[in-house]
């Protein structure tokens, strides 16, 4: 049987370091995993106490709502009014949906089509350039620079969509970025939501770390912008924000008809996230608001410990205002080995895994991405064994 769209998906280079990582371990090494952006963090003791208390009702084991429950959209609307001044009406540019991935890919099927084109970063999460993919359309990668030039990507978009036929009818962007970090201030997002509503462009924001930010720095909301709501929708997820990756609560905010339409396409395809979840989401949402601001003072320690350790051995790297990663070019010394095989090498000789930057598009070789799901104890080790094995420097 011919698979249509799965032969066109590249091998997942993620799995080759997974794989040397695992052997080392067999062999008896201590291998420190910087590599896969899971956080190591708990969730909220309150979340877990309500999940506990409302996963034993019985009421709760029912089908749910995909759209999700009416105080779960009013907690979003209430957080979005709190955080960023922007007024939401749950009921009309409020949506639920299984993890921000679930909710991008779908919103993909509803915004393009064969033939349609969506301008997306170079490197990014690898769903941004592959979920346009998926709904047949093209994928035009957009070079996105490190740390915050945010502002070169908005005017790289901007020049590609005018070069560029068919016209492309989306524009992807997510600041703080996941893995180069780079960042962006309201004007520039402002210039944009001018821009697009000029040509009837959809703007889809990823605001997966819009609470992860350091030094002091808040990321915006594209919703901030003055006409945002004629052209933007936005995802913000519950994963890193509160580290509650494996519950899978996110949520699609913004532009009415389009936050419509998604619903529309979920009620064929789903009944929304366990009941349960979204209760203790809920309550989290209204009562532990603090905590991604604890969250970042963990994070924002292990990052200086990266980046510090990094230049005291001779490996300079730009820090990172936002984000729970760091992005690091390879050391002039080891260019030549490319991502791969340089990620290879900090397994074999330094027991130390990375994420290969090619993993998130051809965009990101010659990089790669540190992950801060260590204490910084442990960090303090990778940059020993980094140390010890990158002789080079």
């Amino acid at each position: 049987m011919e698979f249509r769209r799965i032969p066109g998906l590249p091998p997942y280079v993620f799995t080759i370091i997974d794989s040397l990582k695992l052997e080392a371990r067999r062999e008896g090494r201590d291998v420190i995993d910087l590599g896969f952006g899971n956080p190591d963090l708990p969730s909220p003791q309150v979340a877990v106490d309500k999940l506990a208390e409302a996963a034993a009702n019985t009421r709760n084991h029912r089908y749910s709502s995909s759209r999700g429950l009416p105080k779960l959209r009013q907690a979003v609307a209430d957080l979005y009014l709190r955080r960023f001044g922007v007024a939401l009406d749950p009921d009309t540019e409020v949506l639920s949906t299984i993890g921000a991935k679930e909710g991008f890919s779908h919103l993909m099927w509803v915004l393009l089509q064969p033939g349609d084109a969506a301008i997306v970063p170079t490197p990014s999460y690898p769903i941004h350039i592959w979920g346009p993919y998926f709904a047949g359309a093209d994928a035009r990668q957009v070079p996105i620079g490190d740390g915050d030039d945010g502002a070169g990507y908005i005017d790289r978009v901007m020049e590609a969509w005018e070069l560029g036929w068919p016209k492309p009818r989306v524009v992807v962007l997510s600041f703080p970025h996941n893995p180069t970090t780079t960042t962006v201030e309201l004007a520039d997002l402002q210039r944009l939501v001018d821009w697009a509503r000029e040509r009837d462009v959809v703007l889809v924001h990823d605001l997966a770390y819009g609470d992860m930010c350091f030094d002091g720095w808040s990321p915006p909301s594209i919703l901030q912008c003055e006409g945002a709501k004629e052209v933007a929708v936005e995802l913000y997820s519950m994963t890193k924000s509160f580290s509650m990756a494996g519950w899978r609560v996110a949520f699609l905010v913004g532009r009415p008809d389009v936050v419509d339409a998604l619903a529309k396409l979920k009620s064929y395809l789903d009944y929304g996230t366990f009941q349960p979840i979204q209760i203790a989401a809920t309550v989290t949402l209204n009562e532990a608001a603090d905590y991604p601001r604890e969250l970042n003072k963990v994070y924002e320690a292990r990052r200086d410990a990266l980046v510090d350790g990094l230049s005291r051995i001779g490996w300079e790297i730009l820090k990172p205002k936002g984000t729970m990663f760091a992005w690091a070019k390879i050391p002039e010394p080891y260019a030549d080995m490319g991502s791969i095989e340089f990620a290879q090498h900090l397994v074999r000789e330094c027991d130390v895994a990375v994420s290969p930057g090619v993993g998130f598009g051809p965009g990101g070789d010659g990089h790669v991405r540190f992950a801060l799901i260590e204490n910084e104890q442990r960090i303090a080790q990778a940059v020993r064994g980094l140390r010890r094995g990158l002789t080079r420097l």
